[in-house]
């Protein structure tokens, strides 16, 4: 387009169609019938053709405008052919290995490089070559001068830098091909490890320990490794019942530790006690051990009491009978002479028997667990007799090179054969299998090439048995080998042949004696050594038929457990089908059982309530029967207005409270003679009193006592309230007796339910019981242990028949005969029961006998001392008034306190008073100064005096300070006078 896009529209036919759409032109050539687009054209503005082909080559046509065509040009159309409807149309190119033009060029054009990069190559090469040749030259004549004027190998690098540079960029070639094959190589090593981890890990290694000399062989059993998530779960169940013992002895530790801090505690450092604070601590303590005396008086007391009072309680009654032993002669009853089979329409599971797919479960692991087990401690054993045939071998290596180290010295007719030094056959160590190396990975591809060139077909696994061939090779020529025996034999002959020749000189008797007892000696080595060899061998190979032998009967239980896990998966898929009901009924049972203790509870709460309200209503009774005798009693004897006050009391009047009628009653008294005041109480027309009362109810009638009056119109007012309390309380327990009535019914309802679901789950657990039953279970038995035969042959039907142990044979007629001994024990048992009953009859009676007689002599010596029955117990604990002593020791405390107190308070007194005596003291020595000061101013005056007359000037500064001085201590005086009448004051 004029935009430079590509448009291109798929079309169909065969033939070259040239057509207009809108301003586009297009074309389209179809050579096959595979409709491949040949050509579009552009728009005609662009004057250009784009065509391209399926081999990828595109070719543009320049085409003319309508405006450069020019006007003369004429187009000559040729005529049309004839006959091409009968010419045969070319064929397609099918051959997928036949070149396009595009692929012809371009083959050619990769042909033209090679061959230009061989001719290169080749240059380089010749180069090579006859830098090779001029170096082989020169080192040749090197090697022809003198050995002095060679020169040295190194000497001939012309630069060492270039070979560095080599190994540098030989190097990263090398870390580039890692690189490169990195991801192939973790590839192949995740795809290796997946394969381990499916075929190897899963399975531990099967080995087979042969015999050394025999046949018998022995193999480890094939198991599958104990997944992660099987341990773990078991680990940790067994780790439960760690984890709560743990916490148990944690949690006494702490308490113990708890217990002893106290006990760790110091001792603590007391004052010395003076003797009036010991006085009180003997005294105190003396009231303790009292309080604790009795304390332990009335707690034996006690005991004895609650002993007693548990001893009778548990005093069974005349016609009492013990419920577990009437339950176990019942039991016996019913059961005496029954042995139910499982088979039969009659047998009944219990709960604990009740067989759920929990635990079926449980079992099925338990006992594949066992398996497990089992095998393992085998295969442990297997793998521990092939370490003993390895250090066998060992040993018997060690044997074999002391036996020839001392045939050595021997002559070759005195040789004994030395025993072969047994191989470990390959599947003794199959854990060699998949070791591999370098040496093994080429020998393997060496012979993987080799087998594809020659063509060879393979039998079996191919890289298997490669693999094999290279593990397995023969071994090399050991010591114990024939081969090498022969060529030690042969070095030994030629060695002593040379010792002969050597020797010229004949031993003498000395050397001759010593050389015979070596040969003695080594003699009885050789043969000790290979009775040795011998017997490890033989020693060996018993132990490997013992452990046959014990793995034999593995093999046996093995299978046995075996066929028990196919019928425990049996019974499980049948459990599996039948858990979906059993649940269904499990749930309707819990939610009957629930829905039963609800209703229990509510029927217990609405019990508790109907008997409060009954005593509520005997409460109320009893009120209504004391009321009638207050009233009764208020009347007294031969009362004119008793019958009036009778009627008053029985008279129906609303009720009113009781505050009401007693504000009503004060008016009524204060308003006595007052027409129209209104009645307390409203009169109920309908059920009035008598009709003979003339007397007004309303008003006291005269003569009658009018605190009476009032006393029985207040019992009437409670009267009313007791019946209608009363009236009340029967409701409510009319209420609660019928809905304890409709709950009574719907916990029979829902008890019927729930014996009816229960008798469906004990009929489809004896349903269960009976498919499981119907299953056949295989029982390993040999011939000499069927015992069922019939005219000596054995049946052809064995349906009736009951398969045991002859040791459950053995036991029911052992079981016989203590059934006799156990009913003569018992016999003897009830007939000494019998005796002993009597015999305590007997002594109830005399025992009864002696305690009457202590009772009355005690009481006839408690009334001739006292005068009365006296309470020994009360005595025992009231005889000391421990308050009273208690509180003597707390006037004790205190008059002790009071005396320290006062003691301080007259030490106190003593300090001050020598501080009194001190500060007179010197109060009187001040005086004293100031007497002598005073008499000392009045020398000085009447000298100044006398001084004045003559001198009056002069001295006046002088009399001034004089005078100053006179003040101060007038004022330190005064001061001192304070302090003194000061502390008299506080001194006194």
């Amino acid at each position: 387009l004029q935009d430079g896009s590509l448009r291109a529209y798929p079309l169909t036919g065969k033939d070259i169609s040239v057509g207009a759409l809108k301003e586009y032109w297009y074309l389209n050539v179809h050579d096959n019938d595979n409709g491949q687009i040949r050509g579009i054209c552009l728009s005609h503005d662009d004057g250009c053709l784009i065509t391209y082909g399926g081999d990828g080559n595109i070719f543009t046509f320049d085409l003319l405008s309508q405006k450069e065509i020019p006007k003369d040009l004429e187009v000559i159309i040729p005529p049309p052919r004839s006959g091409l409807e009968k010419e045969k149309g070319t064929e397609d190119i099918r051959d997928p290995d036949a070149y396009t033009i595009e692929e012809y060029k371009q083959k050619k054009e990769y042909e033209r490089k090679m061959k230009e990069a061989e001719e290169k190559k080749s240059k380089k090469r010749e180069e090579l070559s006859a830098l090779r040749q001029d170096f082989a030259f020169l080192l040749q004549k090197n090697q022809e001068l003198p050995k002095h004027m060679q020169l040295h190998r190194e000497e001939f690098k012309m630069d060492r830098r270039i070979f560095e540079e080599l190994d540098r960029q030989r190097l990263q070639r090398i870390q580039l091909v890692q690189k490169e094959l990195a991801w192939e190589k973790e590839k192949q090593l995740i795809g290796l490890q997946k394969l381990q981890a499916q075929f190897r890990d899963s399975l531990e290694f099967t080995l087979t320990v042969h015999a050394i000399q025999s046949n018998r062989q022995i193999s480890t059993y094939s198991l599958l490794t104990v997944s992660e998530k099987y341990v773990q779960d078991k680990k940790h169940e067994d780790s439960k019942g760690e984890v709560l013992k743990e916490k148990r002895t944690a949690l006494k530790e702490t308490e113990q530790a708890e217990e002893a801090i106290p006990r760790k505690r110091g001792p603590v450092h007391r004052e010395v006690q003076k003797p009036t604070t010991r006085y009180i601590e003997s005294r105190r303590e003396k009231i303790r051990r009292l309080v604790e005396k009795y304390d332990a008086l009335k707690a034996k007391i006690m005991k004895r009491r609650a002993e007693w009072h548990e001893l009778y309680k548990s005093k069974p009654r005349e016609n009492y009978k013990n419920s577990k032993d009437a339950e176990e002669i019942k039991e016996a009853r019913e059961n005496i002479g029954c042995y139910r089979l499982k088979t039969a329409t009659n047998y009944t599971l219990t709960e604990d028997d009740r067989i759920s797919t929990e635990k079926k479960m449980m079992q099925l692991a338990t006992l594949e667990d066992l398996i497990h087990e089992m095998k393992m401690n085998m295969n442990k054993e297997i793998v521990s007799l092939r370490d003993l045939k390895v250090s066998t071998i060992d040993e018997i290596k060690s044997l074999v090179k002391e036996v020839k180290s001392i045939q050595a010295s021997l002559d070759v007719s005195e040789h004994l054969p030395i025993p072969l030094i047994p191989q470990l056959h390959p599947d003794e160590v199959p854990e060699k299998i998949v070791e591999f190396n370098s040496d093994v990975l080429l020998k393997f591809k060496e012979e993987q090439e080799a087998k594809t060139k020659l063509k060879e077909p393979l039998e079996g696994c191919s890289s298997s048995r490669a693999f094999r061939h290279v593990f397995y090779q023969t071994p090399p020529v050991e010591e114990g080998h024939p081969m090498a025996q022969a060529g030690d034999a042969s070095a030994v002959v030629t060695e002593e042949q040379n010792a002969f020749e050597m020797e010229k000189a004949e031993p003498t008797e000395m050397e001759l004696e010593i050389l015979k007892r070596e040969k003695i000696k080594n003699l009885y080595l050789q043969e000790t050594l290979i009775k040795k060899i011998n017997t490890l061998v033989i020693n060996f190979d018993a132990e490997l038929h013992l452990l046959r032998h014990k793995k034999l009967k593995t093999d046996m239980q093995m299978k046995s457990a075996g066929l028990r896990c196919l019928t425990c998966c049996e019974e499980l898929l049948i459990l599996k089908k039948l858990e979906v009901h059993e649940d269904l009924l499990e749930e309707q049972i819990c939610a009957l059982i629930n829905e039963q203790e609800d209703i229990q509870s509510k029927l217990k709460s609405y019990l508790a309530q109907i008997e409060d309200r009954k005593c509520e209503i005997v409460m109320l009774q009893e009120r209504e029967k004391a009321l009638y005798t207050s009233f009764e009693a208020s009347l007294g004897e031969n009362n004119e207005f008793a019958d009036f006050l009778t009627n008053i009391l029985k008279k129906e009047v609303e009720y009113v409270e009781k505050e009401v009628v007693g504000r009503e009653a004060d008016e009524e008294n204060e308003n006595k003679e007052e027409d129209d005041e209104k009645p307390d109480l409203k009169t109920d027309e309908e059920n009035c009193g008598s009709e003979d009362v003339v007397f007004d109810d309303f008003v006291c009638p005269e003569g009658c006592s009018e605190d009476l009056f009032l006393n029985t119109i207040q019992l009437r007012q409670q009267r009313i309230g007791i019946e209608k309390a009363l009236a009340e309380e029967k409701k409510v327990a009319a209420g609660l007796k019928k809905e304890y009535d409709a709950l009574a019914i719907k916990a029979k309802e829902i008890e019927t339910n729930l014996d009816k679901t229960n008798g469906e789950l004990e009929a489809f657990q004896w349903e269960k019981l009976h498919r499981l039953n119907e299953l056949d279970v295989v029982v390993p038995l040999r011939l000499h242990q069927v015992q069922c035969l019939v005219d000596g042959e054995m049946p052809r039907d064995f349906s009736k028949t009951l398969v045991f142990t002859n040791q459950s044979l053995q036991y029911l007629r052992k079981r016989i005969v203590d059934q006799r001994n156990e009913k003569r024990m018992h016999r003897e048992i009830h007939r000494k029961a019998k005796e002993q009953h009597k015999e305590l009859l007997q002594d109830k009676k005399e025992m009864e006998k002696e305690i009457k007689g202590l009772e009355e002599r005690c009481n006839h010596l408690m009334m001739e001392k006292f005068g009365r029955l006296v309470d020994f117990e009360a005595v025992q604990v009231h005889s000391v008034n421990i308050p009273m002593e208690q509180m003597k020791v707390r006037i004790m405390e205190k008059e002790y306190e009071h005396f320290v107190e006062l003691k301080e308070w007259e030490e106190r007194i003593v300090v001050l008073q020598h501080q009194l005596t001190k500060l007179t003291r010197e109060n009187t020595s001040k005086l004293h100064q100031l007497n002598r000061f005073c008499h000392e101013k009045h020398q000085l005056e009447t000298e100044l005096e006398s001084l004045m007359t003559g001198q009056g000037g002069e001295f006046e500064g002088t009399r001034n300070a004089d005078i100053k001085e006179t003040a101060r201590l007038e004022s330190r005086l005064v001061q001192m006078t304070c302090e003194v009448a000061f502390l008299r004051e506080r001194i006194n």
